[in-house]
């Protein structure tokens, strides 16, 4: 079973004395989908990028599966570890089913073989983009490119998937598709899916877990019906809510900002 922990872990960008994060600790073994909430600024996209090696913590460490990244090549963590990013500024000039190709390169072939394209075709098809697959990615819409990431991640077949937003760029039935997506890849195949999410009641109705920064830190880690409260909604966020219990899970009804 895979398993990625962060200890005592802080980073800060380059000729700045000041940390971006720190004093984040963190462990998770059990598959299913994280989704990481808090407000802009508070270190939700520097965590993520310190967990698959983007940034180099200066602070504290990154251990997979007992191992500190540190250690381990850019192919061992990518055998291992998917990344959608939020936006992609790639230009591929491709059809869509070869961008989503590239999500297996991972597996150590150049070769596309068999097997790479039954998982791209299932993918394309669980993504509703099988009719864009000899479109060029360059004329697709920013919705379309999320959709093309998303797919290139989960054609990667790793055990831990880490997505930056990923349903920013989609409208509200395809927000809703791709959160229950994620969760149901989580259950079904024992996968850790860790997401970056600024929608608050999606984060709180599809994750197994809710993971809270604020400060630049994790503060709280728990089911949403624990963790997601008024009073929590008031301090992070400044805003006035209302939480109705919606089948178990909370639901927030926004109110007024309470200060800028």
């Amino acid at each position: 079973m895979t398993k990625i922990e962060v200890k005592n872990l802080g980073y800060s960008y380059r000729n700045s004395p000041n940390l971006v994060i720190h004093d984040i600790n963190l462990c998770i073994e059990k598959p299913g989908l994280y989704c990481i909430i808090g407000p802009n600024g508070v270190g939700k996209s520097t965590f993520i990028k310190c967990m698959n090696k983007i940034f180099t913590p200066v602070t504290g460490q990154v251990l997979l599966d007992g191992r500190d990244i540190k250690e381990l090549s850019l192919k061992e963590i990518s055998s291992k570890i998917g990344y959608v990013p939020v936006t992609t500024d790639n230009v591929f000039t491709m059809p869509v089913i070869d961008a989503i190709l590239l999500g297996r390169q991972a597996h150590g072939s150049l070769r596309t073989s068999k097997e790479d394209l039954e998982i791209v075709t299932r993918v394309m098809k669980m993504m509703g983009l099988e009719e864009l697959s000899m479109r060029s990615f360059n004329h697709l819409s920013a919705g379309q490119h999320q959709k093309v990431a998303i797919a290139r991640g989960i054609a990667q077949k790793t055990p831990i998937l880490i997505l930056d937003e990923p349903t920013a760029n989609l409208d509200v039935k395809h927000q809703v598709y791709v959160t229950e997506l994620l969760r149901g890849l989580a259950q079904r195949d024992g996968k850790i899916i860790i997401m970056i999410s600024h929608d608050i009641n999606i984060a709180a109705k599809y994750a197994h877990e809710v993971i809270v920064m604020e400060n630049g830190t994790v503060s709280q880690v728990g089911p949403s019906e624990k963790v997601i409260t008024e009073e929590l909604i008031n301090r992070i966020y400044n805003v006035d809510c209302r939480i109705v219990n919606d089948e178990g899970k909370p639901h927030v009804i926004l109110g007024s900002v309470l200060s800028l």
